[in-house]
C-alpha cells in the first residue's frame, strides 16, 4: 500500500508559483498586443499625414482670381484632413448622406409655368428675419441646383441653405421636373445639357429681385447644368459668380468609371433604379411618347439615357447627348468667376477627365482639387455631423463675392 502525504505548505507554494507565471505570461501578451497596436497606429498616422492629408491644388490662369481666393477664401490654402477612419472615396460618398445632419429649413414652394406647358418647382428660403440684410429687395440671393436625382431636401442642399441664412442671404432651390413630388403636366423631365428650365428660373428670380446680387451653386449634375448654362449664355448671364461641386466634366469618362464592377454595384444600379422610379411614377403622361416597359429594363445609367434621356431631348444618339452634356470642352465661354471643387479620387468624375489645361486658359475659372473627398463627400473631423469641407468652401466663396466682388477686375 502506497501512502500519500498531504503537504499544505508545499501545495500553496506550487500554486503561488503557477499563478505568478500566469500573470507574467498575460502581462507579456498584453504588452506585445499593446506594442503591436501602437506600432500599427503609428504607421497608419504616418501614412495618413504623408499621403491622405494634403493641401488642395488651386488651378487658374488668373493671378487676380488666385489672389482673391487666397485672401478671402483661406480654406483653399489649408490642408484638407479627411475624416481619418473613412477617407476612401467610396466610403466618403456612401457615408456622407447617412451621417451628416439634415437641418430644418422651412421652404415656400412656387410653381412657375414653363414654355411647353409644364411647370418648374422652386423652393424659397427667404430669410426675412435676418438682421444683416433686412431689406428684401437688395438681399443677396443664392440659387442652388441639386444633383441627378436630388431635391431641396438633400443634406448638402440644406447645409448650403443654412450657411446662406447665417450670412443673411436668400436661397432658391431649383428642383428638376418630376423629382420633388409635383405632377408632370407634359411628357418632359430634365437632363444635364438642356438649360431652358434653368434660364427661366434665373429670369424669374431676377425679375422678382432685380436689385439683389444673384449667385448660383450646383452639385454633381446640378453643377454640370450650371456650367453648361454659363457656357451658353456668356456675358448675358445675370449671375455674379458660381460655385460647383463634384461635377462630371466628361460624361463618357464618368459613365465608364461607374460601369466598373464595384462602382456598378455600389452606385450605378442604385441611381438607375432612382431614375426609373421617377419615370414609372409619371408613366401615365410619359406613356404618350415612350415605351415605359422598355425603359424599366435599363440596368445602368447609360442604358437609361439611351432609352429615355437622349430620346426625350431629340439627340440622334446617346453619344451626341453625352458630348453636349460634358462641360470640359466649353470652359473658354465662361464669363463670370467660377470656383469648381473636385476630389481627385471621385469615381463619378475621374481625375484624368478634369480639364486642368483649359482652366488655365480662362481667367474666370478656378479649379480646386483635393486628393480625397469622394463624390459630394468631403467629410472632415473625427465625428463629422454638422459641416463638411465643401460647406466651408461654399460659405467663404459666396461671402467673398458679395462683399469683395469689385476687386475681381477680370477681363477675358
Amino acid at each position: 500500500m502506497i501512502e500519500v502525504t498531504w503537504n499544505e505548505n508545499s501545495l500553496t507554494r506550487d500554486m503561488m508559483v503557477y499563478l505568478e507565471n500566469q500573470v507574467k505570461i498575460n502581462l507579456s501578451s498584453s504588452g506585445l498586443g499593446l506594442s503591436l497596436f501602437l506600432g500599427i497606429g503609428a504607421v497608419y498616422v504616418c501614412y495618413y499625414l504623408s499621403t491622405v492629408a494634403k493641401k488642395p491644388q488651386l488651378i487658374t490662369g488668373s493671378a487676380t482670381l488666385s489672389e482673391f481666393l487666397r485672401r478671402y477664401c483661406p480654406v483653399v490654402t489649408e490642408t484638407f484632413y479627411p475624416t481619418f477612419w473613412c477617407w476612401e472615396s467610396r466610403v466618403q460618398t456612401l457615408l456622407t448622406p447617412l451621417i451628416i445632419t439634415k437641418p430644418w429649413v422651412e421652404y415656400r414652394n412656387e410653381l412657375i409655368k414653363a414654355a411647353d406647358g409644364g411647370h418648374i418647382s422652386l423652393d424659397w428660403s427667404n430669410n426675412d428675419d435676418n438682421t444683416l440684410y433686412p431689406v428684401s429687395a437688395t438681399r443677396p440671393t443664392i440659387l442652388i441646383l441639386p444633383g441627378l436625382t436630388g431635391t431641396s431636401k438633400e443634406s448638402y442642399v440644406l447645409h448650403m441653405v443654412k450657411q446662406s441664412e447665417r450670412l443673411g442671404y436668400r436661397c432658391v432651390v431649383l428642383n428638376n421636373r418630376g423629382v420633388s413630388g409635383e405632377r408632370l403636366l407634359t411628357p418632359r423631365t430634365y437632363c444635364a445639357a438642356n438649360t431652358e428650365d434653368l434660364e427661366m428660373a434665373i429670369l424669374h428670380i431676377q425679375n422678382a429681385f432685380p436689385e439683389a446680387p444673384l449667385m448660383a451653386a450646383g452639385a454633381s449634375m446640378g453643377g454640370m447644368l450650371l456650367l453648361n448654362y454659363l457656357c451658353k449664355i456668356g456675358q448675358q448671364s445675370p449671375l455674379k459668380a458660381a460655385v460647383v461641386f463634384s461635377i462630371g466634366w466628361d460624361v463618357f469618362a464618368c459613365t465608364a468609371s461607374l460601369e466598373k464592377p464595384l462602382n456598378r454595384i455600389l452606385f450605378n444600379y442604385y441611381l438607375a433604379h432612382r431614375l426609373k422610379a421617377s419615370v414609372y411614377r409619371h408613366r401615365q403622361i410619359l406613356n404618350k411618347l415612350f415605351n415605359i416597359d422598355y425603359i424599366m429594363k435599363a440596368k445602368t445609367i447609360r442604358e437609361f439615357d439611351e432609352r429615355f434621356t437622349s430620346v426625350m431631348f431629340g439627340y440622334k444618339t446617346n453619344v451626341d447627348y453625352y458630348r453636349d452634356a460634358s462641360p470640359s470642352h466649353k470652359l473658354k465661354s465662361i464669363e463670370v468667376p467660377v470656383l469648381c471643387l473636385n476630389a481627385l479620387d471621385d469615381v463619378f468624375s475621374p481625375a484624368y477627365a478634369i480639364p486642368m489645361q483649359s482652366a488655365k486658359q480662362n481667367p474666370n475659372v478656378a479649379l480646386l482639387l483635393t486628393a480625397h473627398g469622394g463624390h459630394i463627400g468631403f467629410l472632415e473631423g473625427i465625428f463629422p455631423r454638422q459641416m463638411t469641407y465643401m460647406d466651408r468652401i461654399f460659405k467663404q466663396f459666396i461671402q467673398a463675392i458679395v462683399e469683395h466682388k469689385d476687386e475681381l477686375n477680370i477681363t477675358h
